[in-house]
């Protein structure tokens, strides 16, 4: 929501409705750039099925040869048999003739059907492949992306990449084949027809080269524009709750209508140019039939061919647009799948999370010390977040994180899971230096109750069961006991059995994190992390889940991090960030006792608990 949240907060900023970026007509959009490499990372898919490909192509080389055979065979008949009235041998004739068009279909029936279980299995691969290389990429990919944009790679790019495998592969082979053997029986039955025939391909090659410089581009942008839109419409109604409360209803919508329109724009002019080419062809094909029957019929007349020629060479005239026809529509719809098959390919070269070191180690188990060594991290580029931070935490302790907003506090966490490496110093775990321990292994350690706990559309059962999905429903009930959720599942309609909506929808924010909780008790982590976990629960929500809280955190290493401060009074030591540095240290007691920045926090989220109190009880207003 960063981008949306920018874009809410802007004032006097002009209205996207009155603004298009679009490319006008006449202007070249970008082209893929890497078309050859992109072809040739499909090709290496398809080489799994090369000998179903190979049997595709022996059906698509007959059918080509039957389909040429056909008007071949009128012209045999017209002048062997028709003209000289030999029934006999006619009706012989157009039984071969209804055999040739028998075997034609079925070839391209068969060819059809095999090619598209070869399409299927591709896309079906690229499809996991792609699904399964986004759970490998860091956090940070995710973090500079819009969740709705990856999803339109993962569905609407990789469909489009089926739908051309489907049709267009077997099309540009056949019709390629038809269009070279049709040219070699033109001229073998007619060189001079022929000359006559191909003198329309300058214009219909300099047509082509016209529309398909601009198809390329908008085909391109068309799938950019897609994915922006389908990351615009996510991201919206994802925070509809944050567009109604600031009553930005009217400047998202012009937003989406600024987005739908460059969509619109690119689609149009993708299609209105690609819609030339059957326009084109038919002006040519009636060209090119005209001067063939004016051609053919001075010959005839002069004795220079037969009328069966001519019938026969004025069908592969008529057929001879049309392979040019389909590879033509074909290389356009080749475009568009290109495009989306780079943006596909885009997503499985990005950078995986780093890979363990070669001797990095498995933790069987884990006693929790930690030791933080002069430790300093920065984002990409950006100014540093962390500076020189230095902290041990004994097994078993918990330590708690305070400071302002934007102070460091879950950036710590982050290094901690390995989400990042630091980039100066050292950060320990049960004397292992953090990166020679595998990032798997760390995590299966840890458990995390955050301060916006995402659950799935399924089962409250389900949901507490992802902590161990190995548990027993006696398990999971338990659980739920232990983080004090079991009194108002049982209370639900279907109790366990109660399918949550998206995102937990249904239940309060505080059952929500009750569920959490319950979820980390089943998976019994070794190291605990709790970041705003009670952050925004009502007081007395919170001291439920606090109670709850305490309990997971027994006998644990704990990592907290607490807005509400008197979540942490019973931390074995509590760190005080401030700008990426700790200034102070110690437990409850002795920072109260320093009169300093943590006591100025301290008294400053009492006077805030106090008035929430009080706004909470009209008889104290």
């Amino acid at each position: 929501m960063a981008r949306l949240s920018s874009n809410l907060g802007r004032t006097g900023a002009r209205d996207p409705v009155v603004r298009w970026s679009g490319r006008q007509p006449g202007k070249k959009g970008p082209r893929a750039e890497n078309a050859m490499a992109t072809l040739r990372k499909i090709w290496a898919y398809l080489q799994a099925f090369r000998g179903w490909l190979a049997l595709i192509l022996f059906m698509v080389i007959a059918s080509s040869v039957l389909g040429l055979l056909g008007p071949y065979l009128v012209g045999v008949a017209i002048d062997h048999f028709l003209l000289s009235a030999d029934s006999i041998g006619l009706v012989k004739l157009l039984l071969l003739l209804a055999a040739v068009y028998v075997l034609y279909s079925v070839s391209v029936m068969l060819q059809n059907y095999w090619m598209i279980g070869v399409a299927q299995k591709t896309v079906y691969r690229m499809r996991n492949e792609l699904f399964v290389h986004l759970h490998k990429l860091p956090v940070a990919y995710y973090i500079s992306r819009q969740n709705g944009e990856i999803m339109s790679r993962l569905t609407n790019d990789i469909e489009n990449v089926s739908q051309t495998l489907n049709s267009s592969f077997i099309q540009l082979f056949s019709s390629l084949l038809t269009f070279v053997g049709m040219l070699t029986l033109m001229l073998w039955l007619s060189p001079l027809l022929t000359l006559v025939t191909l003198s329309v391909v300058p214009f219909m090659y300099v047509g082509m080269k016209w529309i398909t410089s601009r198809t390329g581009g908008y085909f391109k942008e068309q799938q950019r524009n897609l994915g922006e839109l389908n990351g615009f419409i996510e991201e919206t109604f994802s925070g509809q709750k944050i567009v109604k409360a600031f009553s930005q209803e009217s400047r998202v919508t012009a937003e989406f209508i600024a987005k739908s329109k460059k969509l619109k724009a690119s689609g149009y002019w993708s299609q209105a140019y690609s819609g030339f080419i059957p326009k084109l062809m038919n002006v040519l094909n009636n060209m090119s039939f005209s001067l063939i029957a004016g051609a053919g019929g001075i010959m005839v007349i002069n004795g220079m061919t037969s009328i069966g020629v001519i019938v026969t060479f004025t069908e592969y005239a008529r057929q001879f647009i049309r392979p040019l026809n389909d590879l033509a529509n074909q290389f356009n719809t080749f475009l568009s799948a290109i495009a989306g098959a780079e943006r596909v390919f885009q997503v499985l070269e990005a950078e995986p999370e780093e890979i363990d070191e070669q001797d990095a180690v498995s933790l069987q188990t884990l006693q929790g010390e930690i030791h933080f060594v002069n430790v300093s991290f920065a984002y990409g580029g950006e100014e540093p977040t962390l500076h020189g931070i230095d902290f041990h935490v004994k097994p078993g302790q918990t330590v708690a994180l305070v400071g302002p907003t934007g102070a460091g506090k879950t950036t710590i966490v982050q290094l901690l899971s390995r989400f990042y490496d630091p980039k100066e110093g050292h950060i320990f775990m049960d004397g292992h230096d953090l990166t020679g321990i595998k990032r798997n292994s760390l995590r299966q350690h840890m458990g995390f109750v955050l301060q916006e706990s995402f659950l799935f559309q399924d089962t409250i059962r389900e949901n507490i069961r992802y902590g161990k999905l190995t548990a027993s429903d006696e398990e999971v009930e338990q659980a739920a006991q232990l983080a004090n959720a079991h009194s108002f599942i049982v209370k639900l309609p279907d109790g366990y059995d109660t399918v949550l909506q998206h995102d937990g929808g249904g239940i309060s924010q505080g059952q929500k994190q009750l569920i959490a909780i319950a979820r980390a008790f089943l998976a019994s982590p070794s190291l605990l992390v709790l970041d705003e976990a009670t952050s925004s629960i009502d007081t007395i929500t919170e001291l439920k889940i606090q109670e709850a809280l305490y309990r997971l955190m027994e006998g644990r290493t704990s990592i907290v991090i607490a807005h509400r401060l008197n979540t942490i009074r019973r931390a074995d030591q509590i760190l005080v960030i401030e700008d990426g540095r700790i200034i102070e240290r110690g437990n409850h007691q002795s920072l109260l006792a320093e009169r300093g920045f943590y006591y100025g926090l301290y008294h400053s989220a009492e006077r805030e608990a106090e008035a929430e109190t009080v706004m909470g009880d009209p008889a104290r207003i």
